[in-house]
């Protein structure tokens, strides 16, 4: 009968690693449906921009107040989770705290994760005054929907939670609280449980550490479903963000071939293409659908964390346009996540389903409302990059389509005669600077 505890806990931590574990899967499967590109080079560059921003936080801290904050959670969230080492060990052999024969260290380490868990309660606190009582405006955009905006506040609540419960544990830990090494914090909340009998604390104890850990698995397996994968994915993504300067267009290198040749007199039109370069044209220029994007693109769906510090920063938002960065991501994976429904549903093929991103979810209107400034690529603390998406969608409406704004078909046509934007014949080319 002792052993029934640990058999329940072993259970319940092969359970919710196997879900985890299988969403992943899943999450990986649906990334690798965009074309495939090449991001091998400059590994010392690529890691060196994963630890200064996804790990260094420095895009975060631009804006001080919410940098601050999310740099507490941010490292209450790694430092105190290491104590679920601890939890798993106790749980699975029947041990109480475990590390505890460590000696002092040991009660620095708790000490240093009580004091966290306070400053991560304050901060949390904070983060939903400023959703819900302040309602900074970002987070009420038309696109912060019910399930994006209560996304938000259920994490908030998960952490209030678990910051309580590992408060309230160290509290009515007898044994702990007699070592008075590391209660730096839950010696002040001890008092409150003083009229209980040594055998009501241990219940209460037991009640919170397994309330606690329950709660970080259940955490762990919403992560899937929530905005907040970003935990995981800004570090792939940070890693694998493009290299190149901001605006550097991404040119088709069968269409810059076909530019070559007809500038080149002496090309042989028939001749073969040299050796490594791209002998065929791709079968559709631009992306209409998921499916057409990178699989960069697609983890940064994945990774984008509704924060919204993009669309605040796009001027066509601003000036009132239908244009939000932050949906085109969250569209984006929103298609996906439909895609691979899809797929599961038709044993691991996609069956068309009459729709796309371009049209069912992304319109027109919003493309070319996109100014290409780079602002929501320069704002971004994850290097997300929405304007790529908008452009490649924008390159398929033009190539595939024809479809650009009557303004933009004028320029091109314009250029293609006369060799310049403006309505010019060759010889008169120059008179614009005379207006």
């Amino acid at each position: 009968m002792q052993y029934i505890p640990n058999v329940i806990f072993a259970i319940l931590l092969i359970v919710a690693i196997g879900y985890f574990a299988k969403n992943v899967k899943k999450l990986t499967r649906n990334i690798k449906l965009g074309r495939d590109v090449d991001v091998s080079d400059n590994k010392s560059e690529r890691f060196k921009n994963m630890m200064r921003i996804a790990f260094g936080q420095s895009k975060m801290v631009r804006r001080p107040i919410a940098g601050a904050l999310h740099a507490i959670v941010y490292v209450g969230f790694i430092v105190i989770n290491i104590e679920v080492l601890e939890i798993i060990i106790d749980g699975l052999f029947g041990t109480h705290r475990a590390f505890s024969g460590i000696g002092s260290t040991y009660g620095v380490l708790i000490g240093i994760f009580e004091v966290l868990a306070v400053l991560v309660f304050i901060s949390v606190i904070i983060f939903w005054i400023r959703r819900n009582v302040i309602k900074l405006s970002r987070f009420w955009k038309s696109e912060m929907t019910s399930w994006p905006k209560n996304d938000g506040n259920f994490i908030l609540y998960f952490e209030m939670v678990l910051m309580t419960l590992f408060l309230v544990m160290n509290a009515t830990d007898v044994t702990f609280q007699s070592m008075n090494n590391g209660n730096v914090v839950s010696q002040f909340i001890a008092p409150w449980f003083s009229n209980m009998s040594e055998g009501g604390l241990h219940m209460v104890e037991r009640g919170a550490w397994w309330l606690h850990i329950i709660g970080i698995l259940i955490f762990l397996n919403y992560l899937y479903f929530s905005k907040h994968l970003h935990i995981i994915l800004a570090f792939p993504n940070t890693y694998y963000g493009s290299l190149k300067p901001k605006g550097a267009f991404n040119n088709l290198e069968s269409v810059t071939n076909e530019v070559k040749l007809m500038m080149d007199p002496n090309a042989d039109p028939f001749a073969a293409a040299p050796e490594g370069e791209e002998t065929e044209e791709p079968s559709k220029f631009g992306a209409s659908d998921v499916q057409d994007l990178s699989w960069v693109q697609l983890l940064s769906a994945y990774t984008c964390t509704e924060c919204g510090r993009c669309t605040s920063a796009c001027p066509a938002n601003l000036t009132g346009k239908k244009l939000s960065p932050r949906k085109i991501m969250m569209d984006t994976r929103d298609r996906l996540e439909e895609v691979g429904k899809n797929i599961d549903a038709n044993g691991g093929a996609f069956k068309d389903d009459g729709k796309q991103l371009l049209g069912d979810y992304i319109t027109h209107e919003e493309l070319w409302a996109c100014t290409t400034c780079n602002a929501c690529v320069e704002e971004c603390p994850v290097s997300i990059n929405p304007l790529s998406i908008i452009l490649e969608m924008r390159r398929y409406l033009v190539m595939e389509q024809s479809a650009a704004p009557v303004e933009l078909n004028n320029m091109m046509t314009n250029i293609e005669n006369n060799g310049a934007p403006w309505p010019y014949n060759q010889m008169d080319r120059l008179n614009w600077k005379d207006e």
